[in-house]
């Protein structure tokens, strides 16, 4: 659910997305007499370097691609009535636009590669139907570690509590994130991250203030993923993308999801209410699931695919991640959890979250 990984060329910026498809077949769509246009909005630099113009191409259509850097982002404007025809949103995103009525059902007996999706990410809680969503891409949030200063034992033993190990005072990131911040430390004190305890809210709150009293954190966002790559600090809480463009970039980093659960999360594709074209927005979301445009993304990005085969070619031996330990996310374990949408807890967290950074 966080993305920004520094690797998409920046040729795609240049097309602006909006370029006049080829002279490939028109979907049916266009050929009943519908728009060629689709617009789609997505975070930014997630997706393939040949996605965009690849789709255009077979389908003689024309992609209007915007992009959004958080999802409260993409609410706003779509509150603001804003029309596209697909979101790619976070789970706990999903679920507030289903409760809301702002999403119309994907038919997906027009999404037959469908069947290409991993099976684990079908009928996520969320969307247990999959009436609304298409999974897109998924992972989880770990820690990376500067092998040479920090052993796989101590760091698999500790977990989270790493991050108050004196020893490691002013060598470590926290992601500048209330959700990501206090999921670790929920997570470290045996704790739900969707808890609504207020006990056990304010015992978060004062984990992260000890970090930050005593341990001297740099909290980043996107430059954690160019510092890490260059060893600038020994412990980091990163995304598991960009935690394989880490590890691809430098192998003095390891990658570690503690023991005591993470945050599993899963990016879709959806349609919403007010769509121009949800028949060329069926066609795309059917696109990205084949496997020329799955690996293109994923190899392009460096999140995992949501395309089975795709997945396990890339993670599997002679693959472009295999051996990497980030880019494969641990699926299925008890203690990992999708956040859920809880507009009181994260209001509650972020107010929190300003002051555990100020100190007070």
């Amino acid at each position: 659910m966080k993305k920004f990984l520094p690797l998409l060329l920046a040729g795609i910026m240049a097309l602006g997305f909006a370029g006049c498809g080829g002279q490939g077949g028109a979907s049916d769509s266009t050929a009943s007499g519908g728009s060629n246009v689709v617009k789609v909005y997505n975070w930014g630099e997630y997706i393939g370097e040949d996605v965009v113009q690849n789709f255009e191409k077979e389908y003689n259509a024309k992609v209007i691609y915007e992009y959004f850097d958080s999802n409260e982002m993409m609410y706003t404007k779509l509150l603001a009535g804003d029309s596209y025809d697909v979101l790619v949103p976070s789970d706990y995103m999903i679920e507030r636009l289903i409760k809301e009525d702002r999403l119309q059902p994907i038919d997906l007996e027009k999404i037959p590669n469908f069947e290409n999706v991993v099976d684990s990410l079908k009928g996520l809680d969320y969307d247990p139907d999959n009436t609304y969503s298409v999974p897109y891409f998924w992972g989880n949030v770990g820690l990376v570690y500067n092998k040479n200063n920090v052993s796989k034992e101590e760091i698999e033993a500790k977990g989270y509590e790493i991050l108050r190990d004196e020893k490691y005072k002013g060598r470590i990131y926290i992601y500048d994130s209330e959700r990501d911040a206090f999921m670790t430390a929920f997570k470290a004190l045996g704790y739900s991250m969707n808890t609504e305890n207020e006990d056990e809210i304010n015992a978060a709150y004062e984990w992260l203030c000890d970090i930050n009293s005593r341990m001297e954190p740099a909290y980043v966002t996107d430059e954690v993923i160019d510092s890490m790559a260059n060893g600038n600090k020994d412990i980091a809480v990163v995304y598991s993308g960009d935690a394989a463009y880490i590890l691809q970039e430098n192998p003095d980093m390891g990658f570690c999801m503690p023991n005591e659960g993470t945050n599993l999360w899963s990016d879709a594709m959806v349609i919403p209410k007010n769509a121009e074209n949800p028949e060329l927005a069926h066609e795309f979301i059917n696109y990205i699931l084949t496997y020329e445009a799955s690996e293109d993304n994923s190899v392009t990005v460096g999140y995992a695919s949501s395309n089975k085969d795709v997945l396990a070619d890339l993670s599997g031996e002679g693959g472009e991640f295999y051996g990497n330990e980030a880019y494969l996310p641990r699926d299925g374990y008890e203690k990992d959890e999708i956040f859920h949408d809880n507009e009181v807890l994260k209001k509650r967290l972020s107010e929190l979250w300003i002051k555990v950074k100020a100190g007070s």
